[in-house]
């Protein structure tokens, strides 16, 4: 689609619908009229490491350490590593894994921080115009914040910006906020309108669009005065108020919705030239850049009829939801749960201890009037209900039953990593079927599956790496053989057949041998061509009668013959040395002797 189009569209002031959705009881009149307040802080801190699409990263402090509000905790080496910050100041007393706020309550890695009350800054270095800063510095720093998308995917910004920027026409700020009870972005843009437009302003100076629009639904009409006063006298951004229709707020719908354009499957809206920021991330980026504030805090929604004091609170992240809850009139009962996010994308709490976490927008406690045990689940009747409201013009029919058979080809054919578990069908099904917990656990099974094949196949590949690397060394090595072979016969083609090796040998022989060929070590040749061995001969007689001589003259020389045992070991080993040379020199004289015999005999 070219991008003129795009924006003419985008101006010829028409909206348009998409398929599918519906229309809940909004209920959010409870909680929107009333402005941001602030509530006492806990004693202790959870703060989880991981708190947005990726990766955590490395820990910066040890159990003792004394932190100050607003210090990196963690650090990373790229975008999808974000950092987390200590929310107050204080002392780390244990970094363990502790309760998440995730439907499955599993343990995470998470750094506890007991508060000194004192709430004190570290170093911070506001500046006045952002204009002063790089595009590329603007980026580093909301990544160095921690930012991520407060609208509820919670990818990291930085990344986000990073590979939109110089590409984007249109920049749309997302103010719909179509889910049922969560009135946090409304109150965001009554309450900090003026910061709030100073965050867009900052994101448009990265991403450079052609233009920007500010999109909100009809059901905000305090929030749609409280933007259009802070826009006078502007004209780097507009109004568009949208009809009021769930999921209006998701991505893909709402560019539907002011474009008429559909985002094709498998494909990002980047490549439309299309970027989109939620109210709350442009709001915590303002707070970056302009006052150097990391995101240690957000707007969290509390609702619900078993709380009295109904509202919307700045929540440290860290903050266990059980002590928001008992400082808004909470009236606890076991026989209701308790909700963290909306009724249609939210899940029940497994415990009121978990911390609020950059995902949290919203806890509802519900009473008898809003929540209802769910329906016993019954068998699909093929009424076709999910599938007319979906919103994506999936088959939630058919995606359930290849979800409880497990057939994830099945289910990857259908394209159910394009649902965006918005919960209409499951809404809608007269069966009272979860669909949307089938589709997660299919989509969480799916995705195990794709990252046992891709260690699989990088496994693979380092073996056939290995294996190519240990062949090539073969060839290397059978080439050099080769190559010192034909030398080789090339040498002895020179040499007239001669082989220069066996050459080289016999020259090293004759290197090595004796000029003395009477050594009495070698044997003297006859005349008649054979070995002459008398003088061997002769030596080993010596030897022999010189050893025979030996023993009969330490048996006449023997102590117990000659002389009392001696009882002093000095003496004793004096008497022994005299004896062991004069054995020698007797030996010796043998030795003598029997060579003058054979000299005498050869001569005469």
């Amino acid at each position: 689609m070219d991008k003129l189009d795009i924006l003419t569209r985008l101006k010829s002031g028409k909206l348009w619908d998409f398929a599918g959705g519906i229309h809940p009881l909004e209920m959010k009149i409870q909680s929107n009229q009333k402005p941001i307040r602030r509530l006492h802080l806990p004693k202790i801190f959870y703060v989880p490491v991981v708190q947005h699409s990726g990766m955590a990263g490395e820990l910066l402090v040890n159990v003792g350490d004394l932190v100050l509000k607003g210090q990196a905790l963690t650090q990373g080496d790229h975008y999808r590593q974000l950092p987390v910050h200590s929310p107050t100041s204080g002392t780390v007393i244990a970094i363990t894994p502790y309760v998440s706020s995730h439907p499955s309550g599993i343990a995470e890695q998470t750094i506890i921080i007991e508060a000194d009350g004192k709430d004190e800054w570290r170093e911070r270095h506001p500046i006045a115009d952002f204009f002063t800063l790089t595009s590329g510095q603007i980026i580093e720093k909301i990544y160095q914040a921690g930012i991520a998308g407060l609208g509820g995917a919670v990818f990291p910004t930085a990344a986000k910006l990073s590979a939109a920027e110089r590409r984007c026409q249109l920049l749309i700020i997302n103010g719909a906020e179509c889910e049922p009870y969560i009135t946090c972005d409304d109150r965001l843009m009554q309450d900090h309108s003026q910061e709030l437009i100073e965050g867009i302003r900052i994101l448009r100076y990265i991403l450079r669009p052609e233009e920007v629009v500010i999109a909100i639904e009809d059901n905000k009409p305090q929030a749609i005065k409280a933007l259009e006063k802070a826009l006078i006298g502007s004209n780097d951004m507009f109004i568009k108020v949208i009809p009021t229709k769930y999921p209006s707020g998701a991505n893909d719908q709402l560019i539907q919705v002011l474009t008429g354009l559909e985002v094709p499957q498998g494909k990002r809206t980047i490549e439309m030239g299309i970027v989109m920021h939620n109210i709350g991330t442009a709001f915590a980026v303002k707070r970056a850049i302009i006052d150097d504030e990391p995101l240690i805090e957000r707007v969290v929604t509390l609702t619900g009829d078993k709380i009295r004091n109904k509202g919307n609170v700045w929540a440290r992240l860290g903050t266990p939801i059980i002590h928001l809850l008992e400082q808004v009139d909470y009236q606890s009962d076991e026989r209701f749960p308790v909700f963290l996010g909306g009724p249609m994308m939210g899940f029940i709490l497994p415990s009121l201890n978990s911390p609020i976490t950059k995902t949290a927008n919203c806890i509802i406690a519900p009473d008898h009037f809003e929540y209802a045990p769910p329906e016993p689940e019954r068998s699909c009747i093929r009424c076709s209900s999910c599938s007319d409201a979906c919103p994506v013009g999936l088959l939630p029919q058919q995606l359930y039953w290849f979800a409880r058979s497990e057939d994830h080809d099945k289910s990857r054919e259908y394209h159910l990593d394009a649902c965006i578990e918005c919960g209409v069908c499951a809404y809608v099904c007269p069966s009272y079927i979860p669909l949307i917990q089938y589709f997660r656990q299919e989509k969480a099974k799916i995705a195990e599956i794709d990252l046992k094949a891709k260690l699989a196949e990088e496994a693979k590949q380092r073996f056939e790496a290995r294996e190519a690397r240990l062949n090539k060394e073969k060839e290397e090595r059978n080439a050099r053989i080769a190559q010192a072979a034909e030398k080789r016969r090339e040498e002895v083609a020179h040499s007239q057949g001669e082989d220069p090796v066996a050459a080289a040998l016999a020259r090293l022989k004759a290197k090595k041998a004796p000029s003395d060929t009477t050594s009495p070590m070698q044997p003297n040749v006859k005349q008649n061509g054979e070995p002459d061995n008398s003088e061997l001969m002769a030596q080993r007689k010596a030897r022999r009668l010189a050893k025979q001589s030996t023993t009969e003259i330490a048996a006449k020389n023997s102590p117990e013959q000659t002389a009392p045992v001696e009882t002093d070991p000095r003496k004793a080993a004096v008497a022994a040395a005299l004896a062991r040379a004069k054995s020698k020199k007797l030996v010796q004289q043998a030795v003598n002797q029997q060579a003058d015999t054979q000299a005498v005999g050869s001569t005469g």
